[in-house]
């Protein structure tokens, strides 16, 4: 049987999936969680090696991020982008002072021949953050986005563009020469590996880039133990984000149960929020219901719980059927 005291291992992306995190960090002793970021957001930007999701769960797990933005650093000076501006600079994509030391840090190690894993985890531990976080790759994967105004990178859609084009397609470039980061697999091959938690992030731009790097699907698949996934959506809704507009410019209903459809095969179960009780039913995987909303710490502790007494039990009922 599977130890309680096994590690867990989430899927993330940002700020979504850093919320889930956090509650897991405070339910989970120290050392047991290890959380893989998408990394298919990265981009360089003004000559700086930039990771969203990566820093959006390193200041979050360390207690330093924006709570007013949801990313960048609390207590951020904005000194560089009105210096930028006014010499004329491109200020879309907005770097605070003290984010700006981390992405400068990257940079410099990243051309000094460090991979990404290895700075991350370094910066993980000068910043206090408990548990790992995995970049998916250290090779380059870059989400792609097909609109009616064109193919478009990521973050010129996200952020430049604030996801107004209508989205006709997805793709992950270079991500079928990628290799998943070696401590991700060799983490779902681990015998005391508790459960995993794919976090309430948007499945197409957050989840789907690290489900495409090759091995991890099969992995997933043949995983020992529970896997469990949180919707992102409520009654209907998005609780941040394009996930809801994706949906529907892609031909598909904005339900909780087509998020549960689009991880068929790889997940065991899926954690609904009470407003999609009626609305789960026809599924092949076993559904539970929580309050999925997290607006306070308590609310994030309350679904880490929630998930993992869930992954608890599909697991004790795999022991008792065999």
């Amino acid at each position: 049987m599977i130890s309680r005291d096994g590690t867990v291992l989430a899927l993330s992306g940002g700020i979504g999936g850093a919320k889930l995190a956090l509650g897991l960090s405070h339910v989970l002793p120290s050392g047991r969680l290890a959380v893989v970021a998408n990394t298919g957001d990265d981009f360089e930007h003004l000559g700086l090696s930039i990771s969203p999701d990566i820093d959006t769960l390193m200041y979050t797990l360390a207690g330093l991020d924006n709570p007013e933005t949801g990313w960048g650093r609390a207590g951020e000076t904005w000194n560089f982008m009105a210096a930028l501006e006014a010499l004329g600079g491109e200020t879309w994509f907005r770097l605070g002072d003290r984010d700006l030391a981390t992405h400068v840090e990257r940079t410099r190690r990243l051309a000094a021949g460090e991979t990404l894993s290895a700075i991350t985890a370094d910066l993980c531990r000068r910043l206090g953050v408990g548990p790992r976080i995995l970049p998916m790759s250290d090779d380059r994967v870059r989400t792609r986005v097909k609109t009616d105004e064109g193919w478009l990178d990521f973050q010129d859609y996200f952020v430049r563009r604030r996801c107004a084009p209508r989205v006709l397609e997805l793709s992950f470039a270079g991500a079928s020469q990628a290799r998943p980061q070696f401590e991700f697999l060799r983490l779902l091959d681990a015998p005391d590996l508790r459960a995993v938690v794919i976090c309430p992030s948007n499945p197409f731009i957050s989840i789907d880039p690290i489900l495409a790097v090759p091995e991890v699907r099969e992995a997933l698949r043949q995983c020992a133990a529970p896997v469990v996934a949180v919707s992102p959506i409520i009654g209907g809704k998005a609780v941040k984000g394009p996930t809801a507009k994706m949906m529907a410019e892609l031909g598909l209903p904005i339900s909780a149960a087509e998020v549960a459809r689009r991880y068929d095969g790889l997940i065991d179960g899926y954690v609904a929020d009470h407003a999609d009780v009626g609305a789960m039913s026809g599924l092949s995987v076993q559904v539970a219901f929580a309050r999925t909303l997290m607006q306070s710490l308590d609310d994030r502790i309350a679904l880490a719980r929630a998930a993992l007494d869930f992954a608890d039990a599909l697991q004790d009922r795999r022991v008792a059927a065999e």
